[in-house]
């Protein structure tokens, strides 16, 4: 759930294209989404050891449930929690970029593809005009342990800062800065837990810094506008920069400040910060935590610890917080479905893949990671396998997933009812699927059991499409002429039926 940042930042904004903005941070965002009905403030005290969690839960069994703003809480604690920021909300995801809300699934792709090509660098401002030091605190000063930090489930191994977070880290050598969402559990007052799957940047970053006999700096965000933690859980590839898509999704530069301790940018306008360093020596038992599987991920096992050296908040924070659940209360769903859609379509087309119609990463199949379905045109022998092939290895869907599907242009990739029928009369199982073995999967898969230094797992390419060698002979879809649709179309009232007919695109795609 990271990308890497390659470009270095900038002192000025490159210019837009369009005047379309997303929002500047997280306060303003909130704006715009309770302007629209999209948010809920919850003013009864709750308690954080799993009610707020619960109370999540139970309110986000809806695709339509909004962002839940908890101000008071049973224990003392300074500041707020949002969670269910994103949800399983398609109209939040548009708000939070500046797109319709009223676009359909297939079409914010579409669109998410134009405005995630733009890339624009981050600025650098002065730290007296970063909203997130109205409060700087270092030493002795700090106490984490004094922010309202929710322990979600019963069976987590303690209270979770980290969830809804961005942890910046940098290659020693190269000077690239990652961004990424890690799990961080709270240890103590100065102290945090980083998890990381096996391959991500973040540790190959820590490794690094160690294996060069120093401390791995750290910044971490616990108050996010919703396009940095978007893209801070994507998938990039190793010269791309997440702070110059963000700009892009944004529509201006994100704005960056210094530190007062390590050598990182930090978000100007988040609301809590921190400055630490991971040493080698330092670990304690973290998890395990209820993942985005909608199981327990991980073992109860040490982990590196940060070893907090400054704090940058602003007045009454608001920590961004997410349940890991079961679609849809997974607070990876909607938005993350349509962003790795989109995603895996530029990475096809950007490998030469002609004939996509569609991409669709349903975010059912464990929050969009678990499957991937593809329509394409097909235009030449081995033109499904090369899909298929490249779908599950390319650098936005390698992670995980274990489901590539490909199906024919007349099928949505968004519809699962199509996609069903598809893999019901044009799959013949013992022909149409392959699997990869031996590919990159990760410890918090329970199907892989307990091997957390063991991520490998596989994936089955499905072929979905009508056989391109028996295309002229394939039996014909039972589709409507056009006349008998328009004869209906104009009678619809007069048949009893209430609301528009459907379109006849439904009913004729080919």
């Amino acid at each position: 759930m990271e990308q890497h940042s390659g470009t270095p930042i900038d002192s000025a904004p490159a210019p837009a294209s369009d005047s379309r903005r997303g929002a500047r941070d997280l306060r303003d965002w909130l704006r715009m989404i309770e302007a629209a009905g999209e948010l809920k403030r919850i003013d009864a005290a709750v308690d954080l050891d799993q009610e707020l969690s619960a109370i999540a839960l139970m309110a986000a069994q809806r695709e339509d449930a909004p962002a839940l703003m908890f101000s008071r809480f049973t224990e003392p604690a300074e500041g707020q929690v949002l969670i269910n920021m994103l949800g399983a909300s398609k109209r939040r995801y548009a708000l939070a970029v500046g797109l319709d809300p009223e676009l359909t699934v297939p079409e914010l792709i579409v669109e998410t593809r134009r405005i995630m090509a733009r890339r624009i660098a981050p600025v650098k401002i002065a730290p007296q005009d970063a909203p997130v030091n109205e409060i700087v605190l270092t030493g002795d000063d700090i106490d984490l342990t004094r922010l309202p930090v929710p322990r979600f489930w019963p069976g987590d191994g303690g209270r979770y800062l980290g969830t809804g977070d961005i942890t910046f880290t940098r290659d020693p050598q190269t000077g690239r800065v990652n961004a990424a969402v890690y799990r961080q559990m709270l240890h103590g007052p100065r102290r945090v837990g980083m998890y990381t799957s096996p391959g991500k940047h973040g540790g190959l970053d820590r490794d690094a810094w160690w294996a060069a006999g120093k401390p791995c700096p750290v910044v971490v965000a616990y108050g996010i506008d919703p396009i940095l933690f978007m893209v801070g859980a994507q998938v990039f590839g190793s010269q791309e920069s997440e702070l110059e898509a963000a700009g892009g999704l944004l529509g201006e530069p994100v704005s960056l400040s210094d530190g007062v301790v390590v050598d990182l940018p930090i978000p100007a306008n988040a609301e809590i910060v921190i400055e630490g360093v991971l040493h080698p020596q330092e670990r304690e038992v973290e998890g395990p935590l209820g993942e985005f599987t909608g199981y327990y991920g991980g073992v109860r096992a040490p982990q590196p610890v940060i070893e907090v050296k400054a704090l940058h908040m602003r007045r009454n924070p608001i920590l961004t917080t997410t349940l890991m659940a079961r679609y849809p209360a997974c607070e990876i769903g909607a938005y993350y479905a349509i962003m790795r859609s989109a995603r895996i379509w530029d990475s096809l087309e950007s490998m030469g893949v002609p004939g996509i119609r569609g991409v669709y990463a349903h975010p059912a199949a464990a929050a969009g990671w678990g499957m991937t379905v593809v329509s394409v045109k097909q235009q030449y022998p081995g033109h499904v396998a090369q899909v298929l092939a490249l779908a599950a290895q390319c650098a936005a869907a390698a992670y995980y997933s274990k489901w590539i599907i490909a199906v024919d242009e007349d099928v949505d990739p968004t519809n699962f009812n199509d996609v069903l029928w598809a893999l019901s009369t044009r799959c013949n199982p013992a022909d149409h699927i392959d699997i990869l073995r031996n590919t990159w999967s990760t410890g918090l898969d329970p199907s892989q059991g307990l091997r957390e230094l063991r991520p490998y797992g596989s994936k089955a390419l499905i072929d979905a499409c009508k056989p391109h060698r028996h295309l002229k002979e394939f039996p014909p879809s039972t589709l409507l002429r056009q006349e008998v649709y328009e004869r209906v179309r104009e009678r619809w009232s007069e048949l009893g039926f209430s609301g528009p007919p459907p379109t006849f695109t439904e009913f004729h795609r080919e």
